[in-house]
Protein backbone atom coordinates (compact mmCIF):
# COMPACT_ATOMS: atom_id res chain seq x y z
CA UNK A 1 0.00 0.00 0.00
CA UNK A 2 1.62 3.02 -1.14
CA UNK A 3 1.81 5.90 1.39
CA UNK A 4 -0.44 8.37 -0.06
CA UNK A 5 -3.66 5.78 0.24
CA UNK A 6 -2.29 4.19 3.95
CA UNK A 7 -2.15 8.52 5.14
CA UNK A 8 -6.03 8.64 3.48
CA UNK A 9 -7.33 4.84 4.88
CA UNK A 10 -5.50 5.54 8.79
CA UNK A 11 -4.66 9.15 8.71
CA UNK A 12 -7.87 10.96 7.48
CA UNK A 13 -10.52 8.31 7.33
CA UNK A 14 -10.31 7.52 10.83
CA UNK A 15 -11.50 11.36 11.86
CA UNK A 16 -14.12 10.94 9.25
CA UNK A 17 -15.71 8.14 10.88
CA UNK A 18 -15.86 9.57 14.23
CA UNK A 19 -17.08 12.42 13.23
CA UNK A 20 -20.04 10.70 11.57
CA UNK A 21 -20.32 8.32 14.80
CA UNK A 22 -20.50 11.09 17.62
CA UNK A 23 -22.74 13.92 15.46
CA UNK A 24 -24.74 11.45 13.68
CA UNK A 25 -25.79 9.59 17.22
CA UNK A 26 -26.72 13.18 18.46
CA UNK A 27 -28.64 14.18 15.34
CA UNK A 28 -30.71 11.12 15.68
CA UNK A 29 -31.20 11.21 19.18
CA UNK A 30 -32.38 14.88 18.76
CA UNK A 31 -34.53 14.31 15.50
CA UNK A 32 -35.65 10.76 16.18
CA UNK A 33 -36.29 10.03 19.23
CA UNK A 34 -38.66 7.34 18.53
CA UNK A 35 -36.47 5.54 16.60
CA UNK A 36 -33.69 5.50 19.55
CA UNK A 37 -34.24 1.45 20.01
CA UNK A 38 -33.63 -1.79 18.89
CA UNK A 39 -36.71 -4.18 17.65
CA UNK A 40 -37.64 -6.89 19.72
CA UNK A 41 -39.04 -10.09 17.77
CA UNK A 42 -38.13 -12.25 21.11
CA UNK A 43 -41.24 -14.20 21.41
CA UNK A 44 -40.02 -15.72 17.71
CA UNK A 45 -37.23 -18.35 18.58
CA UNK A 46 -36.85 -17.48 22.35
CA UNK A 47 -34.67 -20.14 23.35
CA UNK A 48 -32.14 -19.21 20.54
CA UNK A 49 -32.48 -15.38 20.75
CA UNK A 50 -31.63 -15.66 24.44
CA UNK A 51 -28.73 -17.58 23.84
CA UNK A 52 -27.06 -16.47 21.11
CA UNK A 53 -27.61 -12.67 22.74
CA UNK A 54 -26.14 -13.77 26.14
CA UNK A 55 -22.98 -15.19 24.24
CA UNK A 56 -22.41 -12.08 21.79
CA UNK A 57 -22.81 -9.19 24.52
CA UNK A 58 -20.68 -11.05 27.17
CA UNK A 59 -17.98 -11.73 23.85
CA UNK A 60 -18.18 -8.54 22.62
CA UNK A 61 -17.92 -6.59 26.06
CA UNK A 62 -14.76 -8.59 27.04
CA UNK A 63 -13.21 -7.72 23.37
CA UNK A 64 -14.77 -3.81 23.60
CA UNK A 65 -13.29 -3.79 26.88
CA UNK A 66 -9.88 -5.16 26.11
CA UNK A 67 -9.50 -3.39 22.64
CA UNK A 68 -9.91 -0.59 24.74
CA UNK A 69 -7.72 -0.95 27.48
CA UNK A 70 -4.79 -2.07 25.31
CA UNK A 71 -4.71 0.47 22.48
CA UNK A 72 -5.41 3.19 24.47
CA UNK A 73 -3.77 2.95 27.98
CA UNK A 74 -0.07 4.49 27.48
CA UNK A 75 2.64 2.44 27.02
CA UNK A 76 4.52 4.02 30.02
CA UNK A 77 1.64 2.57 32.30
CA UNK A 78 2.51 -0.60 31.27
CA UNK A 79 6.32 -0.04 31.65
CA UNK A 80 6.20 1.34 35.25
CA UNK A 81 3.51 -1.75 36.25
CA UNK A 82 6.14 -3.97 35.00
CA UNK A 83 4.09 -5.47 32.38
CA UNK A 84 5.90 -6.46 29.60
CA UNK A 85 5.09 -6.00 25.76
CA UNK A 86 5.17 -10.32 25.61
CA UNK A 87 2.57 -10.56 28.55
CA UNK A 88 0.69 -8.12 27.09
CA UNK A 89 0.20 -10.21 24.01
CA UNK A 90 0.19 -13.56 25.09
CA UNK A 91 -2.80 -12.43 27.46
CA UNK A 92 -4.81 -10.70 24.53
CA UNK A 93 -4.28 -13.90 22.80
CA UNK A 94 -6.01 -15.73 25.42
CA UNK A 95 -8.66 -13.59 26.99
CA UNK A 96 -9.63 -11.92 23.40
CA UNK A 97 -9.79 -15.35 21.75
CA UNK A 98 -12.31 -16.95 23.96
CA UNK A 99 -14.36 -14.20 23.91
CA UNK A 100 -14.15 -14.33 20.75
CA UNK A 101 -15.09 -17.85 20.36
CA UNK A 102 -17.96 -17.11 22.80
CA UNK A 103 -18.67 -14.15 20.53
CA UNK A 104 -19.13 -15.86 17.15
CA UNK A 105 -21.02 -18.54 18.49
CA UNK A 106 -23.34 -15.89 19.63
CA UNK A 107 -23.23 -14.50 17.04
CA UNK A 108 -23.61 -17.71 14.45
CA UNK A 109 -26.93 -18.30 16.59
CA UNK A 110 -28.42 -14.23 16.20
CA UNK A 111 -27.78 -14.63 12.43
CA UNK A 112 -28.89 -18.06 12.00
CA UNK A 113 -32.43 -17.23 13.42
CA UNK A 114 -32.58 -13.73 11.49
CA UNK A 115 -31.40 -15.24 8.17
CA UNK A 116 -33.24 -18.63 8.07
CA UNK A 117 -36.78 -17.68 9.91
CA UNK A 118 -39.04 -16.66 7.57
CA UNK A 119 -40.75 -14.50 9.99
CA UNK A 120 -38.06 -13.20 11.57
CA UNK A 121 -36.78 -12.18 7.95
CA UNK A 122 -39.87 -10.73 6.87
CA UNK A 123 -39.77 -8.35 9.65
CA UNK A 124 -35.84 -7.35 9.70
CA UNK A 125 -34.31 -4.48 7.74
CA UNK A 126 -31.67 -4.14 5.77
CA UNK A 127 -29.78 -2.66 8.43
CA UNK A 128 -30.39 -5.44 10.55
CA UNK A 129 -28.83 -7.55 8.45
CA UNK A 130 -26.60 -5.57 7.23
CA UNK A 131 -25.44 -4.61 10.54
CA UNK A 132 -25.27 -8.64 11.86
CA UNK A 133 -23.18 -9.65 8.51
CA UNK A 134 -20.56 -6.38 9.22
CA UNK A 135 -20.15 -7.52 12.72
CA UNK A 136 -20.22 -11.27 11.74
CA UNK A 137 -17.13 -10.07 9.40
CA UNK A 138 -15.27 -8.55 11.86
CA UNK A 139 -15.50 -10.88 14.47
CA UNK A 140 -13.73 -13.16 11.88
CA UNK A 141 -10.77 -10.86 10.68
CA UNK A 142 -10.42 -10.32 14.43
CA UNK A 143 -10.07 -14.59 15.14
CA UNK A 144 -7.84 -14.91 11.79
CA UNK A 145 -5.43 -12.21 13.36
CA UNK A 146 -4.38 -14.94 16.46
CA UNK A 147 -2.17 -16.74 14.14
CA UNK A 148 -0.20 -14.02 13.04
CA UNK A 149 -0.17 -12.62 16.70
CA UNK A 150 1.18 -15.64 17.76
CA UNK A 151 4.55 -15.15 15.02
CA UNK A 152 5.29 -11.77 17.10
CA UNK A 153 5.01 -13.13 20.59
CA UNK A 154 7.59 -10.30 21.18
CA UNK A 155 4.01 -8.02 21.27
CA UNK A 156 6.26 -4.93 18.90
CA UNK A 157 3.21 -5.83 16.30
CA UNK A 158 0.81 -4.57 19.19
CA UNK A 159 2.89 -1.50 19.80
CA UNK A 160 2.90 -0.38 16.80
CA UNK A 161 -1.46 -0.20 16.95
CA UNK A 162 -1.03 1.16 20.51
CA UNK A 163 0.88 4.07 18.37
CA UNK A 164 -1.30 4.91 16.07
CA UNK A 165 -4.34 4.76 18.27
CA UNK A 166 -3.12 7.44 20.68
CA UNK A 167 -1.34 9.26 18.09
CA UNK A 168 -5.17 9.30 16.45
CA UNK A 169 -6.70 10.35 19.24
CA UNK A 170 -4.35 13.26 20.16
CA UNK A 171 -4.26 14.08 16.43
CA UNK A 172 -0.93 13.57 15.39
CA UNK A 173 -0.01 14.23 12.05
CA UNK A 174 2.14 11.11 11.15
CA UNK A 175 -0.15 8.35 12.89
CA UNK A 176 -0.99 6.39 10.10
CA UNK A 177 2.81 5.62 9.50
CA UNK A 178 2.51 3.45 12.81
CA UNK A 179 0.60 0.61 10.34
CA UNK A 180 1.77 1.18 7.40
CA UNK A 181 3.64 -2.19 7.09
CA UNK A 182 1.26 -4.16 8.97
CA UNK A 183 -0.20 -7.21 7.47
CA UNK A 184 -3.16 -6.77 5.39
CA UNK A 185 -5.77 -8.73 7.80
CA UNK A 186 -4.91 -6.55 10.74
CA UNK A 187 -5.14 -3.81 8.34
CA UNK A 188 -8.52 -4.94 7.22
CA UNK A 189 -9.76 -5.52 10.72
CA UNK A 190 -8.60 -1.64 11.31
CA UNK A 191 -10.85 -0.77 8.26
CA UNK A 192 -13.93 -2.50 8.87
CA UNK A 193 -13.99 -1.22 12.24
CA UNK A 194 -13.91 1.76 11.91
CA UNK A 195 -16.63 1.44 9.34
CA UNK A 196 -18.62 0.15 11.83
CA UNK A 197 -18.09 3.21 13.63
CA UNK A 198 -19.42 5.10 10.81
CA UNK A 199 -22.75 3.57 10.06
CA UNK A 200 -23.35 3.43 13.89
CA UNK A 201 -25.66 6.16 14.31
CA UNK A 202 -28.02 4.68 11.15
CA UNK A 203 -28.53 1.17 12.51
CA UNK A 204 -30.03 -0.18 15.87
CA UNK A 205 -26.40 -0.14 17.45
CA UNK A 206 -27.78 2.93 18.60
CA UNK A 207 -29.71 1.48 21.20
CA UNK A 208 -25.72 0.66 22.95
CA UNK A 209 -26.13 4.42 24.17
CA UNK A 210 -29.11 3.59 25.88
CA UNK A 211 -27.25 0.91 28.03
CA UNK A 212 -29.48 1.07 31.31
CA UNK A 213 -26.62 0.54 33.18
CA UNK A 214 -27.81 3.05 35.99
CA UNK A 215 -30.48 0.15 36.75
CA UNK A 216 -27.57 -1.90 38.95
CA UNK A 217 -27.36 0.95 41.52
CA UNK A 218 -31.21 1.59 41.92
CA UNK A 219 -32.53 0.30 45.21
CA UNK A 220 -36.44 1.40 45.49
CA UNK A 221 -38.94 -0.88 44.94
CA UNK A 222 -42.01 -0.32 43.04
CA UNK A 223 -45.78 -2.05 43.28
CA UNK A 224 -46.99 -3.73 40.73
CA UNK A 225 -50.56 -4.73 39.97
CA UNK A 226 -52.30 -7.43 37.53
CA UNK A 227 -55.44 -6.54 36.27
CA UNK A 228 -58.45 -7.14 38.47
CA UNK A 229 -60.47 -10.15 37.38
CA UNK A 230 -64.41 -10.52 38.63
CA UNK A 231 -65.13 -13.42 40.93
CA UNK A 232 -68.36 -15.46 39.82
CA UNK A 233 -71.20 -13.58 41.62
CA UNK A 234 -68.86 -10.67 42.82
CA UNK A 235 -67.78 -7.10 41.87
CA UNK A 236 -64.03 -7.16 40.65
CA UNK A 237 -61.76 -7.66 43.22
CA UNK A 238 -58.01 -6.54 43.55
CA UNK A 239 -55.20 -8.63 42.21
CA UNK A 240 -51.88 -10.15 44.49
CA UNK A 241 -49.34 -6.65 44.89
CA UNK A 242 -46.09 -7.76 43.86
CA UNK A 243 -42.95 -5.40 44.55
CA UNK A 244 -40.33 -5.60 41.53
CA UNK A 245 -36.86 -3.58 41.70
CA UNK A 246 -37.47 -0.21 39.67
Amino acid sequence: MNATLNHILFGWYPYFALTVFLLGSLVRFEREQYSWKADSSQLLRRRQLVAGSVLFHVGVLVIFLGHAGGLLTPIAVFDALGISHGFKQGLAIVVGGLAGLMCFLGLSLLLHRRLFDPRIRKNSSFSDIAVLLMLYAQLILGLLTIPLSLGHMDGNEMVKFMNWAQGTLTLQPGASTYVADVHPIFKAHLLLGMTIFLVFPFTRLVHIWSAPVWYLGRTGYQIVRTKKRPLAGQGAVPAPVRATRR
